[in-house]
């Protein structure tokens, strides 16, 4: 009889605790589908998914815009199923109803992630300056009688990054690193976005990452992430897994796994 209450008392305990388990996995919120464009630009493919590793309610899938046998990503935008969108692409352009689909996406209040050389990802799309809070030249150019010239950057520097707001829910918790990457130096940034990071570089313009609204959107843009040195970066890894977090409306504790990569 004992062997049997104490059988009936361990199965007890047991379904209690697979419907506390059960009842705690139905609270947590579902992951959050990121989309990174890439193209245009050459990086390490294989260091490239450091930069989002190491968190389970992030996943993510690396793309370009356009790839051979499948349809554009913004030919039909009315099933989109990602969360965020992320931009790490280059010098490329989108036709009037590709940008048409864009900006659908943002008014619907897709999250919009801009990182490194994506900013200048569409530098023939008007808008798309509106939407990054920023212009990279690529080359001189005169807008308004205002002459600029063609923009500059710099490999394998050591780029000291000062948080600016140590408040906001991207920045919480970080103090000022140092990390290796590209210096970007004359491009022009549009007042108006909230500036998170800056630098002090001699080769780099002040501003190194902000936030901002467009339309339904909220857009995080990080200059920072040329290569390994920044991709295996901590500081960078937060930066960017809560930069995606905040864009989503979404900021859970991080939690250990890895990100999965596919196509280029």
């Amino acid at each position: 009889m004992t062997r049997c209450a104490s059988a009936v008392a361990c199965a007890a305990i047991l379904a209690v605790a697979a419907g506390v388990l059960a009842a705690e996995e139905a609270k947590a919120p579902a992951k959050l589908n990121v989309l990174v464009l890439t193209g245009g630009h050459g990086f390490d493919k294989a260091k490239f998914p450091e930069a989002f590793a190491g968190q389970a309610d992030i996943g993510v899938e690396i793309r370009q815009v356009r790839e051979k046998g499948k349809p554009g990503l913004f030919d039909d935008v009315s099933k989109w199923p990602y969360d965020v969108l992320a931009l790490y692409n280059f010098n490329q352009k989108l036709s009037p109803a590709e940008q048409e689909s864009f900006v659908k996406l943002l008014d619907r209040g897709v999250g919009l992630v801009v990182l490194h050389h994506a900013i200048a990802a569409y530098p023939n799309w008007d808008e798309y300056e509106k939407i990054a809070g920023c212009k990279y030249f690529l080359q001189p150019m005169e807008r308004d009688g205002v002459k600029y010239e063609r923009s500059i950057w710099k490999h394998d520097e050591d780029i000291p990054v000062h948080v600016e707001d140590a408040n906001h829910p991207i920045t919480k918790g970080l103090k000022d690193f140092v990390v290796n990457d590209e210096t970007y130096g004359k491009w022009t940034y549009h007042p108006g976005s909230h500036v998170l990071l800056t630098t002090n570089h001699p080769r780099n313009t002040k501003q190194l990452a902000w936030v901002k609204t467009y339309r339904k959107s909220r857009v995080f843009f990080c200059q920072l992430g040329h290569g390994p040195g920044a991709f295996g970066n901590a500081n960078f890894q937060r930066l960017v897994a809560q930069g995606i977090r905040w864009t989503a409306g979404r900021l859970d504790a991080p939690q250990k796994a890895g990100a999965k990569a596919s196509g280029t």
